[in-house]
């Protein structure tokens, strides 16, 4: 008898079908990996297992003992935990404050300094120290993202679900995770881990449950040796390209010179410390670091969401430094922001609103001041079909897409705009292995037309891929200006940890 079991699970939401028969089998300690491409249902199996949705039919077995989950509480009272792939933190409360929100308890007696003690003994443990004193807002993604699973842990999970655990992370905090993950299992933990990435699921997982549409297409172990290849095609159903279409850059004229940059975090805190750079019509210039050293800051800068200090930001010969948004967008500026669901959409509008926020006062969707709803839902219906949104139709709310889908709905409203700089951060963030290599195809086609990309990721293998030229920032500086032919990962990761010829570089 499985530790685990769901079966004949069925949801629908209107006429959109998430599940349709699933089945799902997870033996005790075992980290099982869930694999499908953007919408095959993962995140909604996952979310009913933690009682977030009721499930139109099928039934939940834990210890051969039906569960019966009227919501979250149910599910954390049977040792059932999930860290969702957007995190549920209160950015103004402290990390402990976080950690006992909706705990059982006397509600007279609310001992935070026994807490705190608890919870730095627990993070000790699995090598995964965090301030119990600190605001959420002032941790790194990386940080906030051990912060949800001592959340869980601290609430006794034996089952615990990760959601896109990595798509945050650098390749340093990747295995951290991972070393984490088998110390769990160890220890008796059971993991269910939602993931695109493939190489990941040959890393760390011991088996796998490919879904499709809704369905289960198959259970399998992962053993040493196992093809990539091969679990693409499953997830997909077809054969995958996997390789990018790059052939060397031409660099024409200079679009975007960034000199002298300084900027502040919004605790006062130094983020941007004297950069200088630029990037070229015809080429992908990438930044690649540890998270929180400076690259957000740096974005939002660029992109008019926060004024400098000192510095010059100059977009195809014009002074933008401190201008507004809406004036560098102008510019023929497109930004793929890091957060999609805070900066890139309103979650409760339509698609066909979101695909106009940004130029819904120019042509072709405005027309002599009046909106064009006709033009907008031709150029949203391209950009859904070009960039294979799934979805109900458009005038299906944003939030009711798979966090992937949504992605791709932001990228291929960016790029349809034919940009002069396009700034991409994170673009194949939460994205399958097909939708990634198709975005990035598409940066690379947008460089090939002329567009100047500046390209932010965490993914080491994205950058070294993409960029013709990689930037490295440490503590707010940037380290080095790298050309693709002469970065390596061991390269680059020294420099991320601010080791340049051998030396430590100080704050």
């Amino acid at each position: 008898m499985a530790f685990l079991e769901m079966r004949h699970i069925r949801k629908t939401f209107g006429s959109t079908v998430a599940n349709d028969d699933v089945s799902l089998s997870v033996e005790r300690g075992e980290i099982h990996a869930l694999l499908g491409e953007n919408g095959a249902g993962k995140s909604t199996l996952m979310n009913i297992l933690y009682g977030m949705y009721p499930a139109d039919s099928g039934e939940i077995l834990l210890n051969g003992r039906q569960l019966h989950l009227a919501g979250t509480k149910d599910a954390i009272a049977n040792g059932i935990g999930m860290v969702h792939q957007h995190f549920m933190l209160i950015p103004e409360q402290t990390v402990i404050e976080n950690v006992i929100l909706g705990n059982r308890g006397n509600p007279f007696v609310l001992n935070l300094k026994e807490q705190a003690r608890r919870f730095t003994e627990l993070a000790a443990k699995y090598g995964m120290e965090v301030d119990p004193w600190c605001r959420v807002d002032q941790l790194s993604v990386g940080q906030q993202q051990r912060l949800e699973i001592l959340k869980a842990l601290y609430k006794n999970a034996e089952i615990l679900i990760l959601d896109e655990p990595t798509a945050v992370l650098t390749p340093q905090e990747v295995q951290g995770l991972f070393r984490m993950m088998r110390q769990l299992t160890d220890s008796g933990c059971t993991i269910l881990f939602i993931t695109h990435k493939l190489p990941e699921i040959m890393d760390v997982c011991t088996r796998c449950t490919i879904l499709r549409q809704g369905r289960t297409v198959c259970s399998m172990p992962i053993l040493p040796g196992a093809d990539q290849h091969e679990l693409a095609v499953r997830m997909v159903g077809q054969e995958v390209e996997l390789a990018l279409h790059k052939q060397a850059a031409h660099p024409g004229e200079e679009v975007l010179r960034v000199t002298g940059l300084h900027c502040a975090r919004s605790d006062g805190v130094e983020a941007v410390r004297g950069v200088d750079f630029s990037v070229r019509s015809g080429e992908i210039v990438g930044i690649c670091g540890v998270d929180g050293n400076g690259q957000s800051e740096l974005i939002r800068c660029i992109t008019g969401l926060l004024r400098p200090s000192a510095g010059e930001i100059s977009i195809c010969g014009t002074d933008c430094s401190g201008a507004g948004v809406k004036r560098i967008l102008r510019q023929g500026v497109s930004h793929i922001p890091e957060d999609r669901l805070k900066m890139a959409v309103v979650k409760e509008m339509d698609l066909c609103e979101n695909m106009i926020l940004m130029h819904y006062d120019q042509e072709p969707v405005c027309r002599h001041g009046f909106l064009s709803w006709r033009a907008a839902r031709l150029q949203g219906e391209k950009i859904c079909r070009t960039y294979q949104v799934r979805m109900s139709s458009l005038t299906q709310a944003v939030q009711e897409l798979s966090g992937g889908n949504q992605q791709k709905l932001v990228v291929g409203r960016e790029l349809a705009q034919d940009p002069k700089l396009l700034i991409a951060v994170h673009p194949s963030r939460g994205l399958d292995i097909g939708a990634t290599k198709y975005i990035q195809n598409s940066i690379i086609a947008a460089r090939d037309r002329g567009a100047a990309v500046l390209m932010v990721s965490t993914e080491l293998e994205e950058v070294m891929e993409l960029s013709d030229r990689i930037l490295v920032m440490f503590n707010g500086c940037i380290m080095a200006d790298i050309r693709q032919a002469d970065a390596t990962r061991e390269k680059l990761g020294a420099l991320m940890a601010g080791i340049k010829g051998g030396q430590t570089c100080g704050s």
